[in-house]
């Protein structure tokens, strides 16, 4: 049974979250020896020291607060914004001169945290209604505002709005990527069971009607009508709407449906498997085996996906060469992959059969074979000359891995 991909996102918002818990803890020490150094100035130290004291407990009992979204509540939200607010309007009763001069605030950019959290957790609307409150703040703890102090509260505005909008970009960019990630594995596992279909019911059909049409009589009707069902199936894997059903992986041809077994290697899902026992039932007087002299092991799952994309091959040569045609399988062990040559003396393909195949819901060699290689990290290439054959070169990693390419078109 395919492997099912996990994936894991860790979301856009959760380094911002982590940025601001730091930046908090950062701006509340940075205030704290601010008022420590400039204390002769204070005419009431005891409101800055009050504030202070209250500003850094706040601080490190809400970092929970400011860890994700859903830590980050509406009523949080405004009980700090209200702490920033109180600290810039305390400034004045602290130090008199703050009207006077352009100095800090008792919460200096610890104040910015709050807009930033607003901005993080609702984007650039949530920024300024919050900013909006701090300017006000800052004018009216000036009394007298000068140029500067207007400079600053539009730059503090301007910034927690930017921020609140790349939030929102990126909350829509995320669930832009989940939606591609999930009709990418919607697409993939469709491609999946497409290739178990056509690997059997499939082939059982097309058995089912070239038998039929040759023994005539009541068995040319069953031909017929498998006939149709066939053409009908086809049309559902081509649309993508196939049924969620697990099929098996036998594969009809003949009078018998052929079985292929996992060797003794293959102990679980994480074992190694000897491609050249899954490949060894292919040998017969039409197809030829030649394999290294040493086991060839694979992945189970990789060794079982290539052994079907070969038997998928050796079934286009009996359908498209003929009964007649000679097959043959190359196995080759390499350091880093394994490659596995199928070729056939049949008159090969004529120009735009793939296409026209592919057309017509014929997915052989687009799902059974280059999609099988494809979700193996691996390659499938068709080279094929009219009345010279064709040879179909499989590859692919010995460490399993997952590619993305398109997969080619039908046979």
């Amino acid at each position: 049974m395919a492997k099912r991909e996990r994936v894991v996102r860790m979301s856009v918002e959760l380094p911002l979250w982590r940025a601001l818990t730091g930046y908090r803890v950062l701006t509340m020490i940075y205030a704290v020896l601010l008022a420590a150094f400039g204390r002769h100035k204070f005419e009431r130290p005891w409101v800055a020291v009050a504030f202070l004291a209250f500003l850094l407990v706040w601080t490190l009992a809400t970092l929970p607060k400011v860890r994700s979204a859903a830590s980050c509540t509406k009523r949080f939200l405004g009980a700090d914004l209200v702490v920033a607010l109180t600290g810039i309007l305390l400034t004045p009763l602290a130090d008199f001169d703050s009207q006077s001069f352009d100095g800090p605030t008792l919460p200096s950019i610890w104040t910015a945290g709050s807009v930033l959290a607003f901005a993080i957790k609702g984007g650039w609307r949530w920024a300024a209604f919050a900013s909006t409150f701090v300017a006000a703040a800052n004018i009216i703890q000036r009394g007298d505002p000068s140029r500067d102090t207007f400079h600053n509260v539009l730059l503090v505005w301007v910034a927690s709005i930017a921020i609140g909008y790349v939030v929102e970009v990126a909350r829509a960019s995320e669930r832009t990527l989940a939606r591609a990630l999930e009709i990418e594995a919607a697409t993939r596992e469709r491609e999946r069971l497409a290739r178990d279909i056509h690997d059997s019911v499939l082939q059982v059909l097309a058995m089912v009607q070239r038998r039929g049409t040759a023994i005539g009589g009541e068995a040319a009707e069953l031909g017929r009508m498998a006939g149709e069902q066939e053409v009908a199936l086809r049309t559902l894997v081509s649309s993508g709407l196939v049924p969620l059903t697990r099929v098996s992986e036998d594969a009809a041809e003949g009078a018998a449906v052929r079985t292929v077994e996992v060797t003794e290697h293959d102990t679980g899902d994480g074992a190694d498997c000897d491609l050249r026992t899954l490949l060894a039932p292919h040998a017969g007087s039409r197809t030829s085996l030649a394999e290294p002299g040493a086991p060839v092991l694979l992945p189970a799952e990789s060794a079982r996906e290539l052994a079907a994309a070969v038997s998928a091959a050796l079934d286009n040569v009996r359908v498209h060469a003929g009964p007649e045609a000679q097959a043959w399988i190359l196995i080759e062990d390499e350091p880093d992959e394994v490659i596995v040559t199928v070729r056939d003396d049949g008159p090969g393909i004529p120009e735009g059969r793939l296409a026209q195949a592919e057309g017509e819901g014929r997915l052989g060699v687009a799902l059974s074979i280059r999609g099988r290689l494809r979700d193996l990290g691996g390659t499938a290439e068709l080279i094929s000359v009219p009345g010279q054959g064709t040879e179909v070169e499989l590859k692919i990693p010995k460490a399993p891995k997952v590619s993305r390419g398109k997969a080619g078109t039908a046979r």
